[in-house]
């Protein structure tokens, strides 16, 4: 009988085409991927991969075993994930992703003070990300996130507002103007989007309302928007809770409509029902009037 382990070998190098990348994928050596394919396949009396000059093929078995062998990891993720669930209700550990701004005007708020008087045997830990961070995989267990999500089994609730608009130090200014009117954009120099920011709506929206202007930095976190912002090279545009609270920096405009989005308090169902979560859900619901102008400003 093979043992379950050994199916995620076979799952790398189908994904991968090769023993390297699945090798590197796993952070294992080159021979321990082949030694459990090898072992696997030995097990199973089937061959379920073919070398070949371009690297590694699925034979007819190992195509026909292959949703197989995902819905095994699928199983052993959900049995990981539950682990990790059981043992921390126990320890009274709540694992909450935010992004990093968020955790620290949180920080400053009291707001955490206020629920370990109130839970004093539940802990809040964060998991700092500009990054969906991945609640079905156990990563976090409650996110409190803005803009849309495509996971429709996550569960929550809406809580305020993430309000944007665009920024530029006053260094800026003095040496290239004031932009009038968003329009104006396309004549100044604006900030690009990399890694997790890449899919960030004011990405899209920069590319619509400023498509043609330089590029004057690049940025891979929100925080990234702030400092850039800070340095004077470009208009950017960025949170107002984060914007408004930097004294060298000038909104241009109101609120743009196109950059609003909701901010929510999600979780995975399973771990939605958990004492530990349930009681962070119920907490915050009592205080979204001091939670609104953390996330909003």
């Amino acid at each position: 009988m093979f043992e379950w382990d050994d199916v995620k070998y076979f799952l790398a190098v189908a994904r991968h085409g090769s023993t390297l990348a699945a090798a590197k994928a796993l952070k294992l050596s080159q021979s321990t991927v082949q030694r459990r394919i090898t072992e696997l396949e030995r097990k199973l009396g089937r061959e379920l991969v073919k070398r070949h000059a371009t690297g590694y093929r699925l034979t007819e078995f190992g195509e026909e075993m292959l949703p197989y062998a995902e819905q095994i990891e699928r199983a052993a993720l959900a049995f990981e994930q539950r682990k990790a669930t059981v043992e921390r209700g126990e320890a009274g550990l709540i694992r909450v992703t935010c992004p990093e701004p968020i955790v620290i005007r949180i920080m400053k708020s009291g707001l955490l003070d206020r629920f370990h008087a109130r839970h004093p045997n539940l802990r809040v830990e964060f998991v700092m990300s500009d990054q969906y961070v991945d609640l079905a995989r156990g990563d976090a267990d409650v996110a409190l996130r803005s803009g849309d999500t495509d996971d429709d089994v996550l569960v929550g609730r809406k809580i305020a507002d993430s309000l944007w608009s665009v920024y530029a130090s006053k260094t800026y200014i003095e040496r290239n103007g004031r932009p009038a009117s968003i329009a104006d954009l396309a004549h100044h120099a604006t900030v690009g989007f990399d890694g997790p920011m890449a899919t960030n709506r004011a990405a899209k929206w920069l590319q619509e309302v400023a498509a043609d202007t330089p590029v004057a930095a690049r940025v891979t976190s929100v925080l990234g928007l702030v400092s850039v912002a800070k340095s004077g090279v470009a208009v950017v545009p960025m949170p107002i809770a984060l914007g408004d609270a930097e004294p060298e920096l000038v909104r241009l405009f109101e609120v743009v409509p196109e950059l609003t989005r909701s901010w929510r308090i999600l979780a995975h169902p399973d771990r939605r029902r958990t004492p530990a979560v349930a009681a962070f859900f119920d907490f915050i619901a009592g205080e979204i009037p001091a939670l609104k102008p953390i996330l909003t400003g």
